[in-house]
Formats: C-alpha cells, structure tokens, sequence
C-alpha cells in the first residue's frame, strides 16, 4: 500500500498471503532460506598506538545451508560464529566483508529484506516506561504504511498479543528492566519477540532468545516459537545450551566452531551422525551438551585417548587439542553424505546461477519524515511522563540553586560600590550554563542500542531520531532548568529591569547552555563518562572557565593569551550578559544633584565606562556580535554531532 506521499516499500513475502520467489501458490509452505559458500571477513586493527595493523579475520568459512520453515538452530561455543552467521542471514552485517549466495526461495534477498524480516536481539531493548500495548504501537506506527487505518493496525497489534499470550499484561505499566521493576522476566520476552512479529515476517530470527531465563521459562518461550513455526514461518535462531526437552523441538541444527561447519542437517541425525564420526552420547546426557563436550575435546573418548599424552602445560594443550578436534570435525563434515544432500538440494535451489556478493541498497521508508519524527517526539514525552522524578529533581536543583546564588549576591545596589559583585554574579550565572551541559552525552548514549536496533529494523531514519530526540531533551531536560535557574537569579538579584532586558539575559543563558550541549554531542554523542573524549570536554569547560574569571580583571590578563577568547563558549555568553547589564545604567544618581556622593573620583560612575574598561563595543553590534558567534557554533556543533551519528549507524 503507498500513496504519493509515502515511497512504496518492496513487500517481502508474507505467509498465507504473497507467492514467494521460486514458489507457485499452490506448492508454497513458507520461505525457504538457503545460502551458498558463505564466506565473512572483518578488518581489525592491532598493535601498539604508533605501530597499527590492519589484519583480516575470517569470522565464516565456506558455510553452506539450508533453512526451513520450522525451528532451526544454530549453536557452537562462544566465538564460534554462530551470531555471525544469523546477522549475515538476517542481512545485518557490513556485505562488505561477505562473499557467497544467500538465497529466499532460490531468488536474492530483496533490498528491505532487513526491514520486513523479524529480528530479536538478546538483550530485550524494550522501553521501560510504556506499556507493553504501547511499545508495539510505537513499532506499528513507524513500520506499518501511514496509509494502513488506524483500526487495522489495532486490529495487528491486537492478534500479536492474543498470539503470544500476552492480553493479561498488555496495559501493564511498565515492563521489567534493571531499573523498573514490572511484568516477569517470560513477558518481557514475550515482548521482545512481540516487537519483531509485528509486521507479520515470513522470517524471524532470535539471538540467543533464552539468554538469563531459567529452564521453565526457556521451554514455555521455545513452545511457543514452535507453535508460530508451525503457521508457516522460518525461525532462524541461535543459542548456547538448553536441556534436552526444548532441543527435541527443533527441526534443523547447524553447529559452528571458529567459522566452521561441523554439522548441518536435521536435528534427529544429529546424534547418529556423531556417533559415525566415534562419538557416542551416553544415554541421559543433554545432546547439546555432549556436542559442546566433543568440539572441546572434554567428551569420554577424548579424555581417555589423550591421558597418555597429559602434559605440565594444561591451558595450551587445551587449546591446541581444541583446534585439532575442530579441524578433524570440520574435515569429517566436508566427506559426509550429509553435506553432498545439503548440496544438491541447495543445487536445485539455485538453479545453478551464481549471484555474486551481496550488496544492499538504502530504501525508502513507509513513513515520512515529519511522521516519524513526531513519534518519536511522542516516544520521549511517554518516557518522560513514565519515569517523571528525575526530571522534577533536575528543576528542584535548579530551584535550590537559584536561591542560593540568588541569596549570595541578594539585591545588587545600584551604585559604583556593586560593580565588582555584579560582574561576579554575571559569571557565576555563565558557569552555571555550561556546567548544566555535562549530562548532554545522555541524551542519545542511554538509549544507543535502541536506536542502533530501531534504524536497522527500518523503524526511522537517522535525522528524524536525531532531531525529535535533540528537540525534546533540549525543551525537557535544559530548558526549563536553566530557565528556572536564570529567573531566580534575575529576580534575586535586582540585575538590569525592563522586559527587553529579561529576555536577552535569558536568551544568551540558552544560548550558553544549547552551545555547551551542542560541543559535548558533537565529541562525546556515543561515549561513556570514562572515555578519553568526555575527559578532554570536562577539561576544556574547566580551562575556559579559569580563562573567563581572569578576564573579570582585564589587566591581569596576559595580552598573549587575547585570542583564546574566541574558542571560549563561555566568553561569548558573559560579554553579551555584561553589555546588556551595564550599557544604559548610571551607578552614580546622585552626583548632579547633591554633593553627598559616595563614589571617589577613580570610581566608575556609568555602565558604558566599564564596558569601553573591557574593550567592547557600545554599539547594538557590539551585543548581538557575540549572539551570532553562538548560534554559528551551535549550529557547527549539531552537524558535527549528526555525522557522528551517521557513522555510528554505518558501523553498527
């Protein structure tokens, strides 16, 4: 379904509905994915700081497969490339790196087959604030046509709870995270697996689906995937170890081991297929233990025929015996009869046409810009509303904060005797600015897998998550405080009166503030709080701010030292703070009139006196001059910031 306003989206074949590529109507069971000769490679760099090296690491090794409609798993032990090959699968890895055919029905992926395709990653990236009734709306609604009603993607939402079993805790409040606790540990799964059903794929894929759940949940989330199996869809999954009741459902198994193929085919041949190759499993051994057992060489006939040869050195004969046993296994496998089936029928499969490397193009999207950008405006607002106490600390803070500075410089006099405490209490409101800014990294770093899973499944597009997060956490999380902050200060202290005044004293506080936030996203947008980036932002905060407050003494600043101030965010938003506070004031309103007069003679009397003290310029240039440079740096910043998120997407 399109429309002229949103680009058609290549359908990838649904079950019961589509006739799939290589299939007529009347023979199709659901999709069948096959792939040929899979080859991946990635470029790693090692070595010391000055003596970098790029080197290539085989990660698949001449993989071939077939996957049908059924459960099929995908095991070895860790690093044994089995994640690999489902992302390679699902179309999630860079095909830069990747060489062979992977096949739907005999015919190349489509484009979107990474959109329309279902894909559960391990941890359950679910947002703890929304119901679980929400979070599939937020799913529909960025990966559904605008043009489906409204009704109808209830109508999807709806069969997707019934069909997982989750209409008892689908207007639950919130659902279980490390900070939240809410619906149990089987539902949040339920969810997750939910959330990739929701556009109704032919293929899911699971990443460990079972990881942290105990057995019993284990067997209630795997008989449930072999129920959805059942209607027509391929399940394409990995996983480590379970017991021996969940691994009796699966239909195919392939296991890995450093690339390597040591078994693919159906999962009753399996243990006959182990046997042949002299290794037996014993009668109430758990079958996918007894494999993990036989790759590491800790099986019975291994242990008994290598006792002869036990040695002082443990850790390096292990690893060595393990590669000899991965080695033998894998060769064993390429003369079984097993791989000359697979290779036939892959054979038949591919007509004998060879496709060449993978690529992917970047696709259109069903929603427009403006429609996703709204959701995810609306996304924030619902985290906001769900997790409200921190934010009402945050304007708390902010609250004591103002009153105390306030208090501190309580109702400035206006005479010469307050220049110097007015001065101060202009800077005092500049570091508050920029020291609010700190926590900015947060506003993308804590939801950074989210969004990495979120654009990869085809849910927005990088700018539209861009600008409705940066949009909102500027108005929510740094706007009302530092206007909360600056209107304190303003009323406390009795600075410059007049609404023209408030405004550019509250204007250039934003601006200060959104130019420090801009900087910290543009350096630090994916970096944790130890990281070398965010150190060399906290270092240049605290050097600029040490720079502004000599700059209070214009005299004591070293004359060499000039130019720094125009790299100084800080600088910018006191020089404006300064002219707008003192051009125009008269510190001594009594001179004319009376000879009382408390200012001596080398006493500065009028606010442009101490401005041209501090060589700046009277003129209304002379203010908005330094409004032009922050709005210049926050716009280079944001740029910055959303190219780095472009990378962060591209190496994802």
């Amino acid at each position: 379904m399109s429309s002229n306003n949103d680009p058609v989206l290549i359908s990838m074949p649904q079950r019961n509905s589509d006739v799939l590529p290589g299939m007529s109507f009347s023979d199709q069971k659901g999709p069948v994915l096959s792939f040929h000769n899979i080859c991946y490679e990635v470029k790693e760099k090692r070595g010391c700081l000055f003596n970098l090296k790029t080197i290539k690491s085989k990660k698949l090794s001449d993989v071939n497969g077939i996957m049908k409609p059924g459960l099929n798993a995908i095991m070895g032990p860790s690093g044994g490339g089995k994640s690999v090959l489902l992302d390679v699968s699902a179309a999630r890895k860079d095909p830069s790196g990747l060489s062979g055919d992977i096949l739907i029905n005999g015919a190349p992926r489509p484009a979107n087959f990474k959109y329309n395709s279902g894909f559960v990653v391990q941890d359950d990236l679910v947002l703890s604030t929304l119901t679980v009734r929400e979070n599939l709306a937020f799913s529909v609604a960025l990966r559904l046509p605008t043009t489906m009603k409204k009704h109808e993607k209830d109508k999807r939402i709806k069969m997707v709870i019934d069909e997982l079993g989750l209409d008892k805790v689908a207007d639950s409040k919130y659902v279980d995270t490390q900070f939240v606790r809410g619906i149990a540990g089987e539902e949040i799964k339920r969810t997750s697996i939910a959330m990739g059903l929701i556009t109704d794929p032919s293929i899911l894929f699971l990443n460990e689906p079972t990881a942290g759940l105990d057995w019993s949940t284990a067997n209630a989330i795997f008989s449930l995937l072999k129920k959805i199996s059942e209607q027509g869809r391929t399940i394409i999954f990995s996983f480590h170890e379970l017991q021996n009741s969940v691994f009796n459902l699966f239909d195919s198994l392939t296991i890995l081991a450093l690339g390597k193929l040591m078994f693919h085919g159906p999962t009753e041949k399996a243990l006959t297929y182990f046997e042949s190759a002299g290794y037996r499993c014993e009668l109430y051994n758990n079958p996918s233990d007894f494999f993990m057992d036989v790759i590491n060489g800790d099986s019975p006939p291994v242990i008994v025929n290598r006792k002869k040869v036990y040695e002082v050195n443990e850790a390096g004969q292990l690893f060595m015996r393990k590669l000899r046993m991965i080695d033998k296994l894998a060769q064993f496998y390429t003369k079984s009869p097993l791989l000359r089936e697979t290779e036939t029928e892959l054979e038949k499969l591919s007509g004998g046409q060879n496709y060449g490397s993978p690529s992917f193009k970047e696709i259109t999207y069903v929603t427009t810009l403006c429609h996703q950008f709204r959701w995810i405006f609306w996304h924030s607002f619902r985290k906001l509303v769900g997790h409200l106490w921190p934010w009402i600390l945050q304007i708390i803070i902010a609250l004591i904060l103002g009153l105390i500075i306030g208090g501190t410089f309580l109702a400035l006099k206006n005479d010469c005797t307050e220049i110097q405490n007015r001065t101060w209490s202009l800077y005092v409101l500049t570091v508050f600015q920029s020291i609010m800014s700190i926590s900015a990294r947060d506003i993308f770093l804590m939801e950074r897998n989210i969004f990495i899973l979120e654009y990869i499944s085809g849910y927005y597009r990088v700018l539209s998550y861009f600008l409705g997060k940066l949009v909102f956490d500027l108005l929510q999380e740094f706007f009302f405080p530092s206007f909360i902050f600056t209107l304190v200060v303003y009323l406390m202290l009795g600075l410059k009166r007049g609404i023209t005044a408030f405004l550019i004293i509250m204007i250039t506080a934003l601006m200060v503030n959104y130019s420090a936030t801009s900087m910290i996203l543009a350096i630090g947008i994916h970096e944790n709080a130890a990281s070398g980036k965010t150190l060399l932002v906290t270092s240049y905060f605290v050097f600029m701010l040490v720079f502004l407050g000599m700059s209070l003494n214009s005299e004591t600043m070293a004359p060499q030292l000039s130019w720094l101030q125009y790299f100084s965010i800080p600088h910018y938003g006191y020089m404006a703070l300064q002219h707008n506070e003192f051009w125009g004031r008269n510190f001594c309103p009594t001179l004319n009139i009376t000879n009382d007069n408390h200012c001596p003679g080398y006493v500065i009397c009028s606010g442009e006196e101490f401005l041209l003290m501090q060589d700046m310029d009277l003129s209304p240039w002379g203010l908005w001059r330094n409004h032009v440079a922050l709005n210049i740096l926050i716009f280079i910043f944001l740029i910055i910031a959303y190219l780095r998120m472009l990378c962060l997407k591209r190496n994802s």
